[in-house]
């Protein structure tokens, strides 16, 4: 072989290489496009009301040993909402303000109340 050949195919070669980078980096934007418009689609958008009650997620509970610990506290009662998901919240117990990510709060739901009902006897008629 000669020289310039080999330097041309060294060239061509070069060049296919970069064409297959440049479809990968394509292929790449546009996976992470599509996985990303995927995810928006599935996010639920979180609104609370002032006096609403809410149970705060904590995530530093790692440190105690055991499965079963709750790391929900609360509830807590919503004072202000400011923009950005800032949520401004007050401790039933100790009455301390605080704010903190709307994504670290999720409504609280009292206790179910059995309601009484009154109860009706049907006869049959003979």
């Amino acid at each position: 072989m000669n020289i310039d050949e080999c330097g041309t195919h060294r060239k061509l070669q070069l060049q296919e290489l970069k064409a297959i980078r440049n479809d990968a980096n394509e292929n790449m934007t546009i996976y992470k496009v599509r996985t990303k418009a995927f995810h928006n689609r599935r996010l639920r958008l979180k609104e609370f009301k002032v006096g609403e009650r809410v149970l705060l997620y904590n995530s530093r509970l790692r440190l105690f040993l055991g499965k079963l610990h709750s790391r929900w506290l609360g509830p807590y009662i919503i004072t202000n909402v400011y923009d950005y998901g800032v949520v401004e919240i007050k401790s039933e117990a100790t009455k301390k303000i605080f704010k903190v990510n709307g994504h670290r709060l999720k409504p609280y739901y009292e206790k179910f109340q059995e309601q009484k009902s009154d109860e009706v006897i049907l006869e049959i008629p003979s």
